[in-house]
């Protein structure tokens, strides 16, 4: 399975060794590929910079597991469907997620994504850690 994440999915991960940086171990012990981008780095770095700086260095081991999407997703459109329930500046998110050919997206976005969680958008389910866990495993990584 091809999961991309959220860059608040890649800052959780990075600042402690919770749930979700177990989540993403599973996934990738398990043969699963974790797919990011330019724009969810750049978010989940600056945000880690501004709050946890010493996370930083997680963030960077985590990334070296992980696919990157290199082609811009700038320009890329969501299905019209799915505009009128997702914020502008979230949209780029589930467009690199179609692009890259991903089975799901996780987010821990519930406010922004929340109307979307369960849904499937162009191939691509949107889900929570908690969801993706259930569907994957079975299970909760808590």
């Amino acid at each position: 399975m091809r999961v991309f994440l959220d860059a608040n999915i890649l800052f959780s991960a990075s600042k402690s060794e919770g749930a979700v940086h177990r989540l993403l171990g599973l996934l990738t012990d398990a043969g699963h590929e974790l797919w990011v981008d330019a724009f969810v780095i750049e978010e989940a770095r600056r945000n880690l910079a501004a709050k946890y700086t010493a996370a930083l260095a997680t963030l960077d081991s985590l990334l070296g597991r992980m696919q990157r999407l290199l082609a811009s997703t700038a320009r890329l459109a969501v299905p019209a469907e799915v505009v009128a329930l997702l914020p502008e500046k979230d949209r780029p998110v589930l467009a690199a997620a179609i692009r890259a050919g991903c089975d799901a997206l996780v987010t821990g976005d519930r406010a922004r994504f929340g109307p979307l969680c369960g849904r499937t958008v162009s191939g691509v389910t949107i889900h929570s850690p908690a969801t993706l866990a259930k569907a994957v495993f079975g299970t909760s990584p808590g």
